[in-house]
């Protein structure tokens, strides 16, 4: 009979602790402000880089929580990324499940399909963040600055459309620098292609536009180093002057 009742006791509190686990994240609903999921944003990129990820929200409570909870309220970020298997978003910024509303695409460009789920993700998911994020040696980047160069090499059918969103990007780089060093000239055309598909974005969709003209949101380009693994800034002020070049 005691060990009965010792046992009850510890099943008892064995499952408190475990519901308490469980619905841990569920009290906590609260989003961060666009300035605090940047941050959040860094400081998961510098323990990825440090090589001390926490991995948070990738147990099977956060799994559970998902399946009967709305993405709407835990999701602070959306990011529209490359598809490189080299560059995965909820590694390098050490997030989990329900932290970051991801669209990715090869060589990161804006056309109508992914600015839909852009605006999905700022205006259903309800981000408060929006981040496109380029990386260094972008294979979609490189092939279009090859073809300039003269040595452009043979698509399959449906990829040509795809970079032709990226030549006027490289066309800019390559027409005001000549000269430049091939890595550095790469790198470049890199950061401008992020430019350019913030271009796109903003031309494509004007409530994403208003969103952030409106400062409801905050949008921020950004560029994965792939030597060092470390998610490098471009200024904010970047961003609006795109803006005010499509309005």
């Amino acid at each position: 009979m005691k060990l009965s009742r010792a046992f009850y006791s510890f099943l008892s509190l064995f499952v408190m602790f475990y519901l308490t686990g469980l619905f841990a994240d569920e009290i906590k609903t609260e989003k961060p402000s666009s300035e605090k999921a940047v941050q959040i944003l860094k400081d998961g990129n510098e323990r990825f880089v440090q090589g001390q990820g926490t991995h948070p929200h990738s147990g099977m409570d956060r799994v559970f929580l998902a399946n009967k909870e709305s993405q709407a309220k835990y999701a602070y970020a959306t990011i529209l990324s490359c598809s490189d298997s080299r560059v995965p978003p909820e590694i390098i910024f050490d997030t989990g499940i329900m932290d970051i509303f991801v669209i990715r695409i090869a060589g990161n460009i804006s056309n109508t399909d992914e600015a839909a789920s852009i605006e999905y993700g700022l205006f259903n998911v309800k981000t408060p963040l929006l981040i496109i994020l380029g990386h260094s040696q972008c294979g979609a980047v490189s092939a279009v600055v090859q073809a300039k160069k003269g040595h452009a090499q043979k698509f399959e059918k449906n990829i040509p459309s795809l970079v032709d969103f990226i030549k006027p990007s490289v066309k800019r780089v390559m027409d005001s620098n000549p000269n430049m060093d091939e890595q550095k000239l790469l790198d470049l055309c890199v950061e401008e292609n992020v430019c350019q598909s913030f271009e796109n974005l903003f031309i494509e969709s004007p409530a994403t536009r208003e969103l952030v003209k409106s400062g409801k949101i905050k949008a921020l380009g950004a560029i994965y180093d792939l030597s060092t693994g470390r998610v490098n800034w471009l200024s904010e002020g970047k961003v609006m002057q795109i803006l005010d070049k499509v309005e």
